[in-house]
């Protein structure tokens, strides 16, 4: 075997030692002790969104009109 193929192959089992230990090594951790109820970094969660201040005359489309009034026909 010439030294390329040799180099390849080293190079291929490196390659997947390589992302064997990545994979296994980024996985989370999975306790095997209590019931692992985790809720977060602790404290009250606010899941409403933020009041955005908006500049004057602009308003979020859905506080806008409910209902649109239908236009006159335009004469041609």
């Amino acid at each position: 075997m010439s030294s390329l193929v040799v180099d390849l192959v080293l190079c291929g089992v490196a390659y997947v030692v390589l992302i064997y230990f990545v994979a296994t090594l980024t996985k989370p951790k999975i306790s095997k002790r209590g019931d692992n109820n985790d809720d977060g970094d602790g404290g009250i969660e606010d899941l409403t969104p933020p009041k955005i201040d908006l500049p004057p005359g602009i308003i979020w489309p859905s506080d806008g009109p409910k209902t649109k009034n239908p236009s006159d026909p335009l004469e041609v």
